[in-house]
């Protein structure tokens, strides 16, 4: 377009919004002159009416146009208290090897002085191409834990002002290996005091989920573009425009490389064959290492904090994962035990109503031991409140527990034969341990004896007729039944 067409259209456009103002004006002018025309109390009524709108946008235009806070970090837990946490599970006969170990290499790591930094991403990003670029001669760092996680590598870099750094190359998310390779990943990334995200194009809903994951432990990160020479310039920005939005809060920067690596390709001979060629693609990582160079300018000590930070709360939710485990195989050790003292009482009730004595001291004991496991303090009250509300639930369930177990003991030849004491041991076995499992999982969850949430789950497992756990209660009965034929 020449210079004058681009002048005329400069001129006609400025024209056409000048015409637009000066219409928009004069309108606005006899809005005015109407609304002063109005009686007073109108006058009111209407500017009231137009001031609620107007804050009304405002308050829209600035939700939606604000700066997105920075997401706050996890709690990090005092140490102290995490150690006593551990210690306490290690008494109680947890395996708490791996939380040990983790402290200790946080204390390694730390006077080591050295800064550690992962390569995080899904598969077929290019880490490894990366980890050869950043790391020419991939040499084995003096301190790498390789030796013991064979599935994390690390690897001496060196940053363009002579810095050295430890690399670290973890499994790829969504590998061939699954969740126990995630989770290698996802502990060294805690463990590093850095964090370079690589991905090959938009993220996915897994990646983004991973991005605010990294971004809850307060991880300083690099969101890296590789295989940026795959795309045109103009498709390249559009794709880094993308991922700022997406890592808006969360990304110190978004930048684009090529990692370099090997490629094939077909190239046609002179008599017209065709070859399968392989060759190297030189790297373009200047504006990575520019990057890195900022991020750990503070050196070790300076982002040592945020990395311990992040280490304890891993440890946090990890112990508290342990813990609750504990708590769980505690509570069913509990409930099997009180259930096959029930099975004792109930071929022991010879009196008319003894059985209903045995019941309530049982369930008393039961939601007492369960209360104390869970740390869940209640009063004698609501345990006798919640005992006869368990008692209302069976009565009005019975024949449904009779039912159940009648067709439970029939699977086992010679036992259904037995008796109305067997069936009547056995019904008494289905009925505390649908108790305790009621209990122990609303104790775990609610954090509070809630009378009405146990009952229906209480409901729901009396009329589960599953058949492992029926299995297992019958088992019981019938054990309990050669003990005591024993000690008669």
């Amino acid at each position: 377009m020449s210079r004058r067409l681009r002048l005329l259209f400069s001129a006609l456009a400025m024209a056409a919004l000048l015409w637009l103002l000066f219409a928009a004006a004069e309108r606005a002018l006899a809005l005015a002159q109407r609304f002063l025309a109005l009686p007073t109390w109108l006058q009111w009524t209407l500017g009231g009416i137009l001031l609620i709108f107007a804050a009304a946008g405002l308050s829209l235009l600035w939700w939606l146009l604000r700066p997105r806070r920075k997401r706050r970090p996890l709690p990090v837990p005092d140490r102290g208290s995490l150690e006593q946490r551990i210690g306490q599970l290690r008494e109680r006969g947890a395996d708490t090897g791996t939380l040990t170990a983790e402290l200790g290499e946080l204390d390694r790591r730390r006077a080591s002085a050295r800064v550690y930094v992962v390569l995080f991403g899904e598969i077929s990003t290019g880490k490894s191409s990366l980890i050869r670029a950043l790391a020419p001669h991939a040499q084995v760092a003096s301190d790498a834990r390789g030796g013991t996680t064979r599935d994390v590598g690390h690897y001496d870099g060196r940053l363009a002002d002579g810095r050295t750094l430890v690399l670290a190359d973890v499994p790829g998310s969504r590998e061939a290996g699954g969740e126990a390779h995630e989770t290698l990943a996802r502990e060294e990334a805690l463990r590093a005091h850095a964090v370079i995200y690589l991905c090959a194009g938009d993220l996915n809903r897994s990646q983004g989920d991973e991005l605010h994951w990294l971004a809850d432990f307060g991880k300083p990160l690099l969101l890296v573009l590789n295989k940026a020479d795959q795309w045109t310039s103009v498709e390249r920005e559009q794709l880094l425009t993308r991922l700022r939005q997406q890592s808006r809060g969360i990304a110190s920067a978004v930048l684009a490389i090529s990692a370099g690596g090997s490629e094939r390709y077909q190239r046609q001979l002179a008599d017209g064959s065709t070859e399968s060629v392989e060759r190297q693609r030189k790297p373009a990582i200047e504006p990575l290492l520019q990057a890195l160079d900022r991020l750990t300018a503070p050196g070790a000590e300076g982002l040592e904090n945020l990395r311990e930070n992040a280490v304890l709360a891993g440890l946090h939710q990890r112990t508290g994962t342990l813990e609750a485990r504990t708590r769980a195989e505690e509570a069913e050790r509990i409930v099997r035990k009180y259930a096959r003292r029930a099975i004792v009482g109930a071929l022991a009730a010879v009196a008319p109503g003894s059985d209903l004595v045995i019941q309530g001291v049982l369930a008393t004991g039961l939601t007492r031991a369960l209360a104390e496991l869970y740390g869940v303090k209640v009063s004698d009250v609501q345990i006798e409140d919640f005992v006869q509300q368990a008692r209302l639930t069976l009565r009005t369930g019975t024949s449904i527990v009779l039912a159940v177990a009648g067709n439970a003991l029939k699977a086992f030849p010679g036992l259904g034969t037995l008796g109305g004491g067997v069936l009547h041991a056995f019904a008494y076995a289905l009925i505390f341990d649908s108790m305790g499992r009621a209990l122990a999982a609303s104790l775990a969850e609610r954090h509070t004896l809630d009378q009405d949430d146990a009952s229906a789950r209480l409901k729901e497992l009396l009329t589960d007729a599953g058949g492992t756990r029926l299995r297992q209660l019958a088992t019981l009965t019938m054990d309990a039944m050669r003990e005591r034929s024993s000690t008669d």
